[in-house]
């Protein structure tokens, strides 16, 4: 009988050990600037072409990419119309994956603006805000930012998180009295981030990201806006690396130049539950030919 026992002692820890009752779940979250998943004027193998969708070439790389990484959830930006989210989703799906039951689009307010804002999910959104009218005031007038801010959350091992994506105004503008647009996209971030702070409040228990293009370096005022106000930290930038160790996210061909301008933000609490280390930058050959951005990533805890 002893003997018996002693077995099922056994057995127990070896189940158990295999079988863990408190399970961990790993999310891995990705963002990337597709750079003009559109239909616009375009050089297309040394050719002027008007009004010309995103080349194949272009798309079939960007799929590759995404297939690699294979994140859980994925923030786009520069999608075209819901069409073009819909031709991505069925892609990916129809040549081996990622799989995404779940895709979220927001149309844009801002005037001859054709770039949005997208997601591509497996996890069920549990709610979605798009914040189609973030205004701020600029000089003497009153502006909007021109994409807005896309909030959806989600809900894995019963444990919400929201992210934010945004994509700030770029650094091209005719503004003389504000160059590369600095002024207002120092704006636009301020605007957005008070609507975060509105919505979650500091001392709370909120978990949240924010991530995308915001088209400025780290000590920006930008990203300043995001990551603090006054003494008190609002958000933290995850650490994200290529295979070589680099940290630039953008390749500006016209002067051939690299700069690091998209980012993954966690608050306080949201980045307890990074996997340290596991911040990445994709690097591989097909990022030469999908966008002039490269997508960002990294493992969540939950």
């Amino acid at each position: 009988m002893a003997e018996v026992n002693s077995k099922i002692k056994i057995f127990l820890l070896l189940f158990l050990s295999l079988c863990p009752l408190g399970g961990e779940e790993v999310v891995r979250v990705a963002s990337f600037n597709l750079r003009n998943y559109l239909s616009c004027d375009r050089m297309v193998e040394g050719k002027w072409r008007p009004d010309y969708p995103k080349p194949e070439i272009e798309k079939k790389a960007a799929r590759t990419i995404i297939r690699s990484v294979n994140p859980d959830i994925l923030a786009l930006q520069e999608m075209g119309d819901y069409p073009y989210l819909l031709e991505l989703w069925m892609d990916l799906n129809s040549t081996g994956g990622p799989y995404y039951p779940h895709a979220v689009w927001m149309p844009n307010k801002g005037e001859g603006e054709i770039r949005h804002l997208a997601f591509l999910s497996k996890y069920p959104p549990v709610s979605i805000f798009k914040h189609t009218d973030v205004s701020f005031s600029y000089f003497d007038g009153t502006e909007k930012s021109g994409r807005g801010l896309l909030e959806v959350t989600f809900c894995p091992q019963n444990e919400s998180f929201h992210i934010f994506n945004v994509h700030l105004k770029s650094m091209w503008t005719e503004r003389k009295d504000d160059p590369q647009a600095r002024v207002r996209r120092e704006k636009e971030a301020r605007a957005m981030r008070d609507i975060i702070r509105k919505k979650y409040s500091i001392e709370g228990n909120t978990e949240y990201l924010i991530m995308g293009d915001f088209n400025d370096h780290k000590d920006s005022a930008p990203l300043r806006r995001f990551t603090s106000v006054n003494d008190t930290v609002l958000s933290s930038l995850i650490p994200c690396f290529d295979s070589r160790g680099h940290l630039w996210t953008h390749y500006f061909k016209k002067q051939d130049s690299y700069s690091r301008i998209d980012y993954i933000l966690a608050n306080p609490a949201m980045a307890n539950r990074f996997i340290p280390k596991s911040g990445w930058i994709m690097d591989s050959e097909e990022s030469k030919y999908a966008s002039d951005h490269r997508l960002i990533y990294a493992d969540f805890s939950f």
